[in-house]
Order: C-alpha cells, then structure tokens, then sequence
C-alpha cells in the first residue's frame, strides 16, 4: 500500500506536468507554428535540390537575404512608405464618404431610395476594371490609384454601417427621446454607438480591400511604390523581389487590421462577448 501510494503521485505529477507544457505550448501557439513550418523546410529543400528553379520561385534564404539587401539601401522603406501615403489618402475619402452615404440612406427612406440602388449597382461592378477610366480621366499621377482604392473601400464601410444602423434597438431610440436627445442627439449619442461594432467591420474589410486595390493600381504607370518595385522585378525575373514586396503587403494589411482590432478592444468593452479572449 505504501508503494502504491507514491507511484500514484510521481503519475499525478507526471500527468500535472504534461497537462502544464500543453497548455503552455497551446499558449504560444506552437502547433500552429508546425504546418508554416513544414512548408518552408519542404520549399527550401526543393529550391536547394533544383526541383523548383529560382526563375519559378525564389528560395525562403534567399528571399531573407534579398529583404535585408532592399532594407538596407532604402528602397524597400521608399517604396513603402509611398504605398502607406496613398492607402491612407484613399482610405480616407472612403471612410468619409461612406459614412455620410451610410446616414443619409439609412436614417431616411428617400434617402435609401436614392442612394442605395446607385451604390447596390456600382457594387456589382468589377471596380477594379476602373482603373483605365481614371487613367483617361484624371492621368497617370496618383488621383487613378488613390481613386481607386477609395472606390474598392467605400462599399464595405456603407453596407456595414447600414446595415448596423438599421439595426439600432427602437427602444434605445425611445428612450433617448425621452431623455429630450434632438435629432442631433440621437445620431451621435445612440444611433452611431449602436452602430459602431458594424462600422468597424467595414473599416477592417475595407482596408483589405484598400490594400488589393493599391496592389493592382500601383503597377500601372506607377513611378514609386511597392508595386513600381514588383513592375521592375516582373521585368528581370527577380522572383525574390516580388515575393517581399507581396509580404510587405501581407505585412501592412494585418498591421491595419490589428490596430482596428486594438481600437475595437479597447472602445467596445460594454458589448457582451460570446468568446472571451
């Protein structure tokens, strides 16, 4: 009997401390981390052996070390820091412009009678296909690209924040009229904050959307740029070149997405979580 009873707790422990490196290793993600993993070894290994030539694709190593080169002589900073400047400039037009369309249609009947079916058709429109229009219309500077990248934006923003809009509870509109609120007051007070979580979903599709916009837009007679740096590497084969500058997108995108998140975490404690984090 008093054998067993230690060799229960030396299994107690062992199981204790299994369960203790499983949750940590849970903690830090580490079998997420396993499949990425994997198919950088099998892609270099690949590249290494010859199976897949660097005309094809460049080798994780050296797109490491072709990263570090553009750092190093500013190009990479240049390109994005010209690329940044021209999302955040169409982005912009777009969050402003979507959020009056998004009140006029969805505060007033007329309105949605006349707005809604415009930006309902434009929607079902390849934006994308613009691109020659505003080259015609406006030239080569940067009104077609920064164009454009409001034009993919505007739609998330303005479908979410109608829909988040109409989706106000009547009885908090009640009660703010009771409270003496003005129309005014409504808007700001209650039907913007009950809207908000919605408006925030656009925001982070629409800077994806912004992102995919610029990278189209950007290897049209683009002189700078993220996207100027993949034209010239598309020109000499460099596949090393245009792999970064694809991750320098990826890169920035889920940065935007973060920082959205952060604000949503922090201005949105009040809405109840059916996930905690």
């Amino acid at each position: 009997m008093t054998a067993i009873i230690p060799m229960r707790n030396a299994v107690s422990s062992r199981q204790a401390g299994g369960s203790f490196w499983a949750a940590k290793s849970r903690l830090l993600g580490v079998p997420r981390l396993v499949s990425p993993l994997v198919l950088l070894i099998a892609w270099q290994v690949f590249s290494a052996t010859g199976f897949l030539p660097t005309r094809i694709l460049a080798s994780p190593v050296a797109i490491l070390e072709t990263a570090w080169q553009l750092t190093r002589s500013g190009e990479l900073l240049l390109g994005l820091a010209v690329s940044l400047l021209r999302v955040l400039a169409g982005f912009s037009v777009a969050l402003v412009l979507g959020i009056v369309l998004a009140l006029l249609s969805g505060l007033s009947r007329l309105g949605e009678t006349i707005i809604d079916p415009l930006l309902q058709m434009f929607k079902a429109m390849p934006f994308l296909g613009l691109l020659p229009l505003f080259i015609l219309w406006f030239g080569i500077g940067e009104a077609p690209k920064i164009g454009l990248v409001a034009v993919g934006a505007i739609f998330p923003i303005y479908l979410t924040l109608h829909a988040g809009i109409r989706g106000v509870d009547l009885k908090l509109i009640e009660a703010g009229r009771t409270l003496g609120l003005d129309q005014w007051g409504l808007i700001r007070h209650i039907i913007l904050l009950g809207a908000l979580p919605s408006l925030l979903v656009g925001i982070r599709y629409g800077l994806s959307v912004a992102w995919l916009s610029l990278v189209v837009g950007e290897q049209i007679n683009a002189g700078s740029g993220l996207g100027y740096i993949i034209t010239n590497a598309r020109d000499f084969l460099q596949t090393d070149v245009i792999v970064v500058c694809l991750l320098v997108y990826a890169a920035m995108g889920l940065a935007t997405d973060s920082l959205v998140r952060f604000f949503e975490a922090r201005y949105l404690r009040w809405r109840p979580r059916l996930v905690t984090p």
